[in-house]
């Protein structure tokens, strides 16, 4: 193996696979530097989204959504069944196949594109150079042209509730109880823990979500998070905002919570508590002291607008630095890096980015929420579509929610879209090709949709914007 190549990529988790499989694909001669390995000892890829993070977790969410259909949807279309029940060692196990086979996916990817995988954990060194230490202790240096640092992310953890991966765990463990906890606490009422609390819910626990936040899905817009928190509260999620967890004590086998909130302290006792706070940047021992990487003071890896870092010819994508922590973010941050390193005058829009909370009906958002463009001063007008009036909605029995369309007043230039909904993920996405583009909401509203589908409502919604909406009576508009 030659220990000189024109891109060193340390991690591969969707920033760093993809950045390697597109210099590769440039002819830049690539290398993959990988610390994570399987149970036989091979350099296992695919980083967290795909071994213990995006891909399990909706797996997990998959099956136990349609667990709750045959147990309480299926008669309602006629179709009858004895009481389902739950294996849950069949899930994992369906789970841990759908894992295998991206990750080997990946492999085949890197081996067919010719990106060297390599076993072991990088560190920058100044030049640029990678050192590589691998799992018996050896270390070598590997030299490069460039180097694309894709560390990713890891749990946040918090004094009050330490991890002991067995009563107390993170959102690694919560994929792996080996049966359903009969009480369960979270806490985080974020992405992952909305995402594994639904999972479990689903299928039977009394699931508890303590937040410490006054508000539900501050990052969200308004409208959508309140309609969001009465659906999940009907689905029995019991979301306690404003609590404050001061502790957790396992004793007897069991969790007890304590947490105070504005009326005083108080506790919960539970079979199993998830810590789901959120994540920080993989940065520690990551870079050498003369690498000319800066840190700021929240761990994340200083970059510009190119994820370029202060040292020459180092980049930085994915999770490790600014911005929302999205694969798609990082994968996206990769290709640029790469196509950058090649002489292309690549480029990203980080105004389209979309966010998607994987619970059942999907919350997903691109562009300014209205409290957004309120405190910005921006003059803006909105179109509101719910799903009770779509009839493929209807047909399909999955109804609750609404899509949020918003616009500038006076270009009429979408600004932002909110939606909380059956198929919310792939919704937004036709809305987020509409803003690459500089569409308007007219644009979207003269566009024709097919019939019956979900995208009649993201339709409705621009049509809405300017009151003229078919399938709901229309607001009239402020002059």
């Amino acid at each position: 193996m030659s220990d000189k190549f024109d891109v060193v990529v340390i991690g591969s988790g969707p920033a760093g696979y993809v950045a390697a499989i597109k210099a590769a694909q440039l002819g830049l001669n690539t290398a993959c530097v990988e610390q994570w390995l399987d149970d036989k000892g091979a350099v296992k890829l695919g980083g967290t989204c795909l071994n213990v993070g995006c891909i399990p977790s909706k797996a997990l969410l998959d099956t136990s959504h349609k667990y709750v259909e045959a147990r309480d949807h299926f008669a309602e279309h006629g179709i009858k069944v004895k009481a389902p029940a739950i294996d849950v060692g069949a899930m994992l196990k369906r789970k841990d196949k759908i894992v295998g086979q991206l990750t080997g996916g990946i492999a085949g990817l890197f081996k067919h594109n010719g990106v060297t995988p390599i076993e072991g954990r990088g560190k920058v060194l100044s030049g640029p150079r990678v050192e590589v230490t691998n799992s018996k202790g050896e270390t070598s240096v590997l030299e490069a042209s460039n180097v694309i640092i894709a560390a990713g992310s890891v749990p946040v953890e918090i004094p009050p509730a330490p991890i002991d991966n067995e009563y107390i765990v993170d959102s690694t463990g919560a994929l792996e109880f080996s049966e359903v906890p009969g009480r369960l606490g979270v806490i985080g009422a974020g992405v992952i823990g909305l995402e594994l609390g639904s999972v479990w819910g689903r299928l039977g626990s009394e699931v508890v979500v303590l937040e410490a936040l006054d508000e539900f899905l501050p990052m969200m817009d308004v409208q959508i998070a309140k309609e969001a928190g009465k659906i999940f509260k009907k689905q029995g999620l019991d979301i306690r905002l404003g609590t404050r967890v001061t502790g957790a004590e396992v004793k007897d086998g069991k969790v007890t919570v304590t947490y105070a909130t504005s009326d005083g302290d108080h506790q919960e006792v539970f079979d199993k508590l998830i810590v789901a706070v959120g994540r920080r940047p993989r940065s520690e021992e990551l870079l050498a002291s003369d690498s000319g990487v800066s840190l700021d003071e929240r761990g994340f890896i200083y970059v510009d607008d190119y994820c370029a870092t202060e040292a020459p010819h180092v980049y930085a994508v994915g999770d490790v630095v600014r911005g929302p922590m999205l694969a798609h973010k990082g994968s996206e941050e990769g290709v640029m890096v790469a196509e950058r390193i090649a002489g292309k005058p690549a480029q990203m829009n980080y105004d389209v980015i979309p966010s998607v909370i994987y619970t059942h009906p999907e919350v997903a958002a691109v562009g300014k929420t209205e409290q957004q463009l309120k405190s910005e001063g921006v003059e803006y007008k909105s179109g509101v579509f719910p799903f009770v009036a779509s009839g493929r909605a209807l047909a399909s029995g999955d109804s609750d929610g609404m899509v949020k369309m918003l616009a500038d007043t006076e270009t009429d230039r979408i600004l932002g879209c909110h939606i909380v909904g059956p198929s919310a993920a792939d919704l937004v996405q036709q809305v987020v090709i509409a803003m690459e583009f500089g569409s308007s909401a007219e644009d979207l509203a003269l566009t024709v949709f097919g019939h019956p589908t979900l995208s009649e409502a993201v339709h409705e919604a621009a049509l809405a914007v300017d009151g003229h909406a078919i399938h709901i009576a229309n607001r009239k508009k402020r002059k």
